[in-house]
């Protein structure tokens, strides 16, 4: 197993990193019905670059068209496109941008970054864990909770709306050749 500072620290693998969204995932969840259910969707537009520097610095970027938002159910994701959550008229982007790493332990590390949602920018904590694929792409996963009050994606008939939601992301970056 290749540990997060063992890929850090190796030369070859400075460089830009592409996202790869046809092998990459980027998932919600949250109660509903005064938590009685879970509500689960994804999204299915986006992109994103990363670099190693080779010194174990780490910059990234992951863009998410906020339409793009898919829970199985049209009324559902037409309500949630619309002002009273993600207002995607006015904010047609989810960004996460990673401007640190902390390797913590194997294959594990906690990432600095900064979610964008509904124009208001604030920093998550974000651990990830890193694999390296037989292919030699990289796999990052991460999970983290999000208060949805703090983006201002707030809006809550009655209490039936969790405050927090999971956001995770299983995603696929390859060199830039």
């Amino acid at each position: 197993m290749t540990t997060v500072e063992t890929l850090l620290s190796d030369p070859d693998t400075a460089g830009v990193w592409n996202l790869v969204p046809d092998r990459s995932d980027i998932t919600f969840k949250i109660k509903n019905f005064w938590g009685l259910l879970n509500v689960k969707g994804r999204f299915t537009d986006f992109d994103g670059d990363g670099q190693v520097t080779g010194k174990g610095a780490v910059f990234g970027r992951i863009d998410i068209k906020a339409a793009s938002l898919y829970t199985g159910i049209g009324k559902r994701d037409e309500h949630l496109r619309s002002a009273d959550f993600f207002d995607v008229e006015h904010f047609p982007d989810i960004s996460v941008v990673v401007t640190a790493v902390q390797p913590t332990t194997g294959n594990a590390a906690d990432l600095r970054a900064e979610f964008t949602i509904k124009g208001i920018t604030a920093q998550l904590p974000l651990p990830v864990r890193v694999s390296v694929l037989d292919d030699g792409s990289v796999r990052v996963s991460a999970k983290t909770q999000v208060d949805r009050a703090q983006f201002g994606v707030d809006w809550n008939r009655v209490g039936m709306i969790g405050k927090t939601a999971t956001a995770s992301a299983d995603a696929v970056f390859v060199r830039a050749g």
